[in-house]
């Protein structure tokens, strides 16, 4: 008889120490697994702060000029533009004809007027937005990708600037000038993977000097006055709030957005789609088939160094974000915290249930 009560307690203890086995891998693994789920939402939220980006700006009716100023348009030789022509409040336009407006020609009308009403609220959004980096007066031999860049003083360009557009055509470039823009003679811009010149913004906050010969991408917004010098091309507009418009020899072609192109996916055929297995029948929970906790491959590290929104490319300027992805990150971290508290907690229980085991004598 009394074998027979130690043989059975001996085989309920065995059977609640496989019970419990099972359960505290149950455990670990759902520790594990919100552990895991945890740390991707806080990565996936950092990423979408790191990537944000910024909006175009809206420049309204003034959309359609290549030239647009607020006292008089100065022409000198066969310059052509390839949008509309406009002044107001004043009305003065010379050297039309010899130069030609692909565009209409609005001088001093109401037409004109709106446009330059649309013009300061563009200004004022360029001059608002909130600076990934401050960059130095030249601009010359450097590479900036999307984001919104500030002088505190002059602005200038003696040589080439590249724009890369990191593969996005909607990739936006604001620059902010505390005062003056200036180019050099023969001078230039270069956009390089898929950056526009439809989304180049360049906020004056005095007057624009664009030299001999120099190639020039994107809407120049100045506060004054636009003068562009001999045999100077843009890609873009010159629009003056206060002062005038001088050209001379000059072309404009109208920085139309190219559209991005669109995604096919491919319709899966009969042969290329896998068969899906058929679910296999769930497992008594015994010591030899209760499997332990798969392991858990965490998200890969970003090792881009030019992720990010607004760096440039030379001088690794580093921007900041702050948000509701920094509540998202930080929620999840706590959320971490509990699964790894989870897991912890079940190994504590695991060791004290095998110890008290091993102290508890047989009969």
């Amino acid at each position: 008889m009394a074998a027979t009560n130690r043989i059975t307690r001996q085989h309920t203890t065995e059977l609640s120490d496989t019970n419990s086995r099972a359960s505290r891998r149950r455990r670990s693994a759902a520790g594990l697994a919100l552990g895991t789920a945890a740390l991707l939402v806080s990565t996936v939220a950092g990423q979408s702060a790191a990537f944000a980006a910024d909006a175009p700006v809206g420049l309204g009716t003034a959309t359609t000029y290549s030239v647009l100023a607020g006292t008089t348009v100065t022409n000198t030789g066969s310059s052509v533009l390839g949008a509309d022509l406009g002044v107001n409040p004043g009305s003065a336009i010379t050297g039309f004809p010899p130069g030609q407006a692909l565009g209409a020609t609005h001088a001093g009308d109401a037409v004109a007027g709106q446009a330059q009403v649309d013009l300061t609220t563009a200004y004022n959004d360029a001059a608002g937005r909130a600076v990934t980096a401050t960059v130095s007066s030249d601009l010359a031999g450097q590479t900036l990708i999307p984001g919104v860049y500030k002088s505190p003083g002059a602005l200038s360009l003696s040589g080439a600037l590249t724009l890369d557009g990191q593969g996005d055509p909607s990739a936006v470039f604001i620059f902010q000038a505390a005062s003056s823009l200036t180019t050099a003679s023969a001078s230039s811009i270069v956009l390089t993977n898929g950056a526009q010149a439809c989304n180049i913004y360049w906020q004056v906050g005095s007057s624009a000097a664009l030299g001999t010969s120099s190639t020039f991408k994107g809407t120049v917004m100045a506060l004054t006055s636009v003068s562009v010098a001999t045999g100077a091309t843009v890609e873009g507009r010159a629009l003056a709030r206060n002062g005038a418009v001088t050209l001379d020899n000059n072309v404009f072609t109208a920085p139309n957005c190219a559209a991005a192109a669109p995604v096919t996916t491919p319709s899966p055929s009969a042969s290329a789609v896998p068969p899906v297995a058929a679910a296999a029948p769930a497992p008594s929970p015994s010591a030899s088939t209760v499997p332990s906790a798969s392991p858990v491959v965490g998200p890969t590290k970003n090792t881009d160094t030019g992720a990010g929104r607004g760096v440039n490319l030379n001088t690794a300027a580093k921007a900041t974000d702050s948000g509701p992805a920094t509540m998202i990150s930080a929620a999840a971290a706590v959320t971490g915290l509990a699964g790894v508290w989870m897991l912890t907690g079940g190994l504590r229980r695991s060791r004290k249930a095998k110890a008290q085991q091993v102290a508890t004598p047989g009969e």
